[in-house]
């Protein structure tokens, strides 16, 4: 329906699901880029420094998602070798962040309470072992 005026358009079911996913595709992707430009808007320099020109360096927020997986029928050597990747990428911001802020912390007598994570560790080692790939 368009204002006062329907319009009907027969289709097939595997159409009719292809046309609703690609409708939820772009719902999705416009709700996205609304949501980035609001935020690049909110912390824009242009919009906070009053004398942008005269700044020699801005702040910068930086995110990351390292958590997303997927899941295939058949995995073939490229998702495994993005998998070994990303597996790698976990371990190293483990120890970086989680360790890191926790030794800190033991160093300036914090007292925090033991925060605990997967650690994939053994994972690796079967890939990277003397018997791995």
């Amino acid at each position: 329906t368009a204002g006062r005026d329907s319009y009907i358009v027969p289709m097939k079911v595997e159409e009719s699901r292809d046309s609703i996913e690609a409708f939820a595709k772009e719902i999705y992707q416009r709700a996205f880029d609304w949501l980035v430009r609001s935020i690049n808007d909110a912390t824009s320099a242009e919009h906070i420094y009053e004398n942008v020109a005269d700044v020699v360096e801005f702040g910068l927020i930086g995110l990351l998602d390292i958590f997303g997986f997927e899941s295939f029928n058949n995995n073939r050597f490229e998702q495994f070798c993005i998998n070994y990747a990303n597996e790698k990428f976990q371990q190293k911001y483990t120890l970086d962040i989680f360790r890191s802020v926790q030794d800190e912390y033991t160093r300036e007598g914090i007292d925090l309470d033991e925060i605990t994570y997967s650690d994939n560790s053994e994972v690796l080692k079967l890939i990277e072992g003397r018997m791995g790939l």
